[in-house]
């Protein structure tokens, strides 16, 4: 049987939770996409971010502008949260461009500006997984920024997307 104790302990809202607070609001997004050498693809669209399930998760709503970029009329959603018993973030990223959940885990920093998020997605042309890691910058409360960067079996990491965010409201 669990201790009633421990399991408080397990809900409880911490100051790691709080550290969501800065990316609550609506964004406006420019994302550039590299499918492969050369220039990115560039597209813009909106992330509005809310506390959900009494703070203990961020909520994550994007809606790409349907005219420009590599996927026309891109949404996707995704929660971020932290795991008091494991001492780590999490989250987790769906959306209609493909069919694939993008699990990751990470940290912080000791700045509490820098997330690191490391996982693993399915890889539609192996049938394998590739490494993924993202990097989420908070500039200040009203910037942020999300890179990503794939490593394939075989190969070197590179960099396959950056979002700058910008407050809208």
């Amino acid at each position: 049987m669990a201790d009633p104790k421990t399991c408080t302990e397990a809900t409880a809202i911490t100051d790691e939770h709080r550290r969501f607070e800065p990316f609550v609001g609506t964004f406006k997004a420019r994302v550039r996409i590299w499918t492969g050498p050369g220039e990115p693809h560039v597209s813009t669209g909106v992330m509005t971010n809310t506390l959900d399930l009494g703070g203990r998760y961020l909520k994550q709503v994007y809606r790409g502008d349907a005219a420009n970029g590599p996927f026309p009329g891109f949404e996707g959603r995704g929660f971020w949260g932290y795991n008091p018993v494991e001492q780590r973030y999490e989250g987790f990223w769906i959306d209609n461009a493909s069919c694939v959940m993008q699990i990751d885990r990470g940290e912080v920093d000791a700045s509490g500006t820098v997330w690191t998020m490391i996982g693993e997605m399915s890889d539609p042309q192996s049938g394998g997984t590739i490494r993924k890691r993202s990097v989420i910058t908070l500039q200040d409360r009203n910037r942020h920024t999300m890179e990503m960067y794939i490593k394939p079996p075989q190969g070197d990491e590179f960099k396959v997307m950056e979002i700058r965010y910008e407050r809208a409201s």
